[in-house]
């Protein structure tokens, strides 16, 4: 995962850059599942036929 390599190059050299694409990922995962879970919620709320 690009999250786990992102941070052992962090640990290993302390660069700056390499903490901030490790937020920026966080971020972009997080958003990424409030997306899913918005869908999915959506889906689960929606009107059946029967």
């Amino acid at each position: 995962m690009m999250l786990d390599f992102s941070w052992k190059v962090f640990s290993m050299t302390g660069n700056v850059d390499m903490y901030l694409l490790i937020k920026e990922l966080e971020r972009d995962s997080d958003q990424q599942f409030e997306q899913e879970t918005a869908v999915v919620s959506e889906d689960l709320d929606a009107p059946t036929n029967h």
